[in-house]
């Protein structure tokens, strides 16, 4: 009975071990999922973040729990992400800041944008919008090309800092425009768009949640959208082209990036996930409340518009001798 026993038990461990399946890895995901927010909470960033990480717990069955890392631009965050276990569950909102332009400002990056992230898929788009404070001399994009170029340097123009994704839309628009402001950069889109409100700098390209309950209360105008349409959410107000300001069309995409090395399964079941979410019609209404659009695609799409951003942005950075360090 007991050698009858044993060699049943060492037959069977036979069969499992020809049997790949039996050494399987857990069907994944089998625990919560980080996706880290390279930025403080309160921006828009951070909103998107979320918004993808409570869509993505629900189709997936497992939480996903949003950790900001702020600082360094989003270099911070990035590099953490770039150092985790390729496992896919530790995820990055990846911003075109730390994928396209601070690889290209910043000499001592932490982390090669090219090589230590595999790209997910795309999420959703915001548009990026020229305002200024009410008492700026200055009420259409003509007017304000006009003014900055006969007097250079008078009007600031605030950032969130040097090599954000609204300082290079002011410096893209001064290059398409002839226009030249006083760049003052912030820590942070916030400081930057009160320093707006009293009136202390003239200038600020924005995400538009940043600057749309201001828009709506009077207290900033919005003379065009950096998009190559506009935004339903101020229908009146024209393009940078439809104002006469040609090739200036900067959107802030956000996208999900995981981990170079991580599992060819893990990464397509995420970009299904992804991809499925930005393309449900629910979400038109959730973005919308914060002035967003879906932007739904595959990680080949996120792969490309990286590299396209990246070549953009290297003339304009190389114009206007933007240097981090």
């Amino acid at each position: 009975m007991f050698k009858a026993l044993s060699r049943f038990a060492v037959a069977l461990a036979a069969v499992i071990s020809l049997n790949p399946a039996a050494h399987a890895a857990p069907a994944y995901p089998n625990k919560p999922i980080t996706l880290v927010v390279p930025f403080a909470p309160g921006g828009t960033v951070n909103l998107m973040g979320r918004l993808l990480a409570n869509r993505m717990s629900e189709a997936l069955g497992q939480t996903v729990i949003v950790e900001n890392k702020p600082g360094g631009g989003g270099s911070i965050g990035a590099n953490f992400v770039a150092k985790a276990a390729p496992d896919g569950y530790t995820l990055l909102l990846a911003t075109m800041g730390q994928q396209s332009i601070l690889p290209l400002i910043s000499k001592n990056l932490p982390y090669n944008a090219d090589k230590d992230f595999a790209p997910v898929a795309l999420f959703s788009t915001v548009p990026n919008v020229l305002a200024v404070s009410k008492d700026t001399p200055a009420t259409t994009v003509a007017e304000l090309v006009a003014y900055g170029r006969a007097n250079p340097g008078k009007l600031n123009m605030a950032s969130a800092g040097i090599g954000s994704v609204n300082h290079m839309t002011g410096e893209l628009f001064m290059f398409r425009s002839g226009a030249r402001f006083e760049h003052v950069p912030y820590r942070g889109a916030g400081p930057a768009t009160s320093d707006l409100l009293s009136g202390q700098v003239q200038v600020l390209f924005a995400n538009l949640p940043n600057v749309l309950p201001y828009v709506k209360s009077g207290q900033v105008r919005v003379l065009a959208v950096a998009s190559d349409k506009r935004s339903d959410s101020i229908a009146d107000v024209p393009t940078l082209a439809e104002a006469g300001v040609k090739d200036a069309v900067v959107e802030s995409w956000y996208g999900v990036m995981a981990p170079a090395g991580t599992d060819p399964q893990v990464l397509r079941k995420l970009q299904d996930t992804v991809v499925a979410i930005a393309n449900d019609k629910a979400l038109v209404g959730q973005l919308a409340e914060q002035g967003a659009v879906p932007f739904p695609g595959a990680s080949e799409d996120l792969a490309k518009l990286s590299a396209e951003e990246t070549r953009r942005w290297k003339q304009i950075i190389d114009s206007a001798k933007i240097q981090l360090d």
